[in-house]
């Protein structure tokens, strides 16, 4: 007994060992490439009807659902991230960033940059140079700014398609204005998509990163910059283990398109979409979930020119394969403008392959809206109240015909689905929901035990549930 344990004591002290010895050592890579870091600080002058001392709250990304507001938070202008009030009331900010070119081209967050009124680059070297923003585009999170000055250090540019899960990255930025702080990790997750950034396949880390870490570079084992630190995943602001790299490939792109146009433009399709759920999946008649599902078709896109339908199933882009939902917006958004592209769907079942060729995105989008609520009439097998919808309510909507507006829910199906009071049922089982005496005969028609699509409308926004009667 005592000689197994001693051979388990010296198994674990050369594991031990050999794990030791196959640690990074960061060192060299460091003192190479962290000349190149600067911070970035800003000024933005007080507004006249902004209260003396008041403090800016940092915007929600877009389209945040509400139990999700306190998780992702952006780094500047967080209260514990190095901003302050200036003597004269004027609001402060710290962030990060790196040169990418002798002649003076610094790239940062646009969210690290927004709004403000000076941009000062302060490089390890103590040297304090005024910038000037090139260009910004708030869909990436990408800021290009310019200093005078020649010969800099800089960094060199790697590919973030070759990372690995599990690969070492270090990160070197101001945590809460602590300059040239370096921390390390893991590679956890790529391809992540998150609440306003459809447009970015983020690079998840373990990599500790903290306000005032915002734009600056996240390195591979080679030395080469692979993303820019831009969110992080908290309830409290500060890092818990969750942080998010824009990849290198999606920050040149911009960058040439500023350098060229002065600002970046993202290819668009026109659709609003979803994941494609287990349930979902059953009432659609697929053996897997897969997909983006499409809840919404914009009138005048590419989208509605290529005659895609609500409830298509979009599959694959230009022969890359789409799992969820999030993997289509990078894929369109960083395709050319009107170059011809290919969508494969599936629709009631059957597969079909559609050709469009890929639109600009417009600058404004939809905005959401509520709805109000008067007289209803139920039916039990779903367990909702339901009315039509008055004029004043379809403006609220933003539906401009049929459908019925949810006025109560009692325990069952739809309850169970996750509808809502006030959202507004358009179709159910593919067939269209014109008033209330569609929607009960529709209602009655409904199979026990299999999972049907419902489309609703909630705040302005198409979704599909999938509703199963038990009984």
């Amino acid at each position: 007994m005592l000689k197994k344990l001693a051979w388990c004591v010296v198994l674990v002290f050369m594991v031990s060992q050999n794990g030791l010895a196959q640690l990074p050592d960061f060192t060299e890579m460091v003192k190479t490439n962290g000349v190149a870091v600067v911070n970035i600080s800003t000024t933005q002058k007080a507004k006249p009807e902004t209260p003396e001392g008041a403090q800016k709250e940092t915007p929600m990304p877009e389209g945040l659902p509400p139990e999700m507001e306190e998780l992702f938070k952006h780094f500047f202008n967080n209260p514990d991230g190095g901003g302050n009030g200036g003597d004269n009331g004027d609001a402060q900010s710290l962030g990060s960033g790196f040169v990418i070119d002798k002649s003076g081209y610094v790239l940062t967050n646009h969210h690290v940059v927004k709004d403000a009124d000076e941009i000062i680059v302060k490089f390890s070297d103590r040297r304090e140079l005024l910038a000037k923003l090139i260009g910004s585009d708030a869909r990436t999170d990408v800021a290009l700014l310019k200093v005078e000055a020649a010969d800099l250090p800089v960094v060199s540019i790697g590919d973030p398609s070759k990372l690995q899960v599990g690969e070492w990255v270090l990160a070197i930025g101001s945590p809460f204005g602590f300059e040239q702080s370096v921390t390390a990790g893991i590679v956890s997750a790529k391809g992540r998509s998150l609440p306003g950034g459809n447009y970015v396949p983020f690079i998840q880390t373990d990599v500790a990163i903290n306000p005032g870490n915002s734009g600056g570079p996240l390195f591979n084992m080679d030395g080469k910059v692979v993303g820019i630190n831009s969110q992080i995943y908290s309830r409290t602001g500060g890092f818990m283990g969750l942080s998010f790299a824009i990849p290198m490939d999606v920050v040149m792109n911009v960058v040439e398109q500023i350098k060229t146009n002065g600002k970046a433009a993202h290819g668009w399709l026109g659709v609003q979409i979803q994941d494609v759920t287990r349930e979902l999946a059953e009432s659609f008649g697929m053996k897997k979930p897969q997909g983006a599902l499409v809840s919404k078709v914009i009138p005048d896109s590419p989208a509605e020119k290529a005659q895609l339908q609500i409830g298509d199933i979009i599959t694959e882009f230009n022969g890359q394969s789409i799992e969820k939902s999030g993997d289509l917006p990078p894929m369109v958004g960083m395709t050319p403008i009107k170059d011809k592209a290919t969508l494969k769907i599936i629709r009631q079942g059957d597969e079909k392959t559609i050709n469009f060729n890929i639109g600009l995105l417009p600058e404004q989008v939809d905005k959401l809206a509520g709805s109000k609520t008067e007289k209803a009439k139920s039916t039990n097998r779903l367990g909702l109240s339901v009315t039509d919808l008055t004029a004043e309510e379809r403006q609220l909507t933003q539906v401009s015909k049929g459908g019925v507006l949810v006025q109560n829910i009692a325990k069952g199906a739809a309850k169970s689905a996750g509808v809502q009071l006030g959202d507004v049922i358009l179709r159910i089982d593919n067939q269209l929901v014109h008033d209330v005496a569609g929607f009960e005969k529709i209602v009655k028609s409904l199979p026990v035990g299999k999972s049907v699509a419902a489309l609703i409308q909630r705040r302005g926004n198409p979704a599909f549930l999938a509703l199963k009667i038990d009984k």
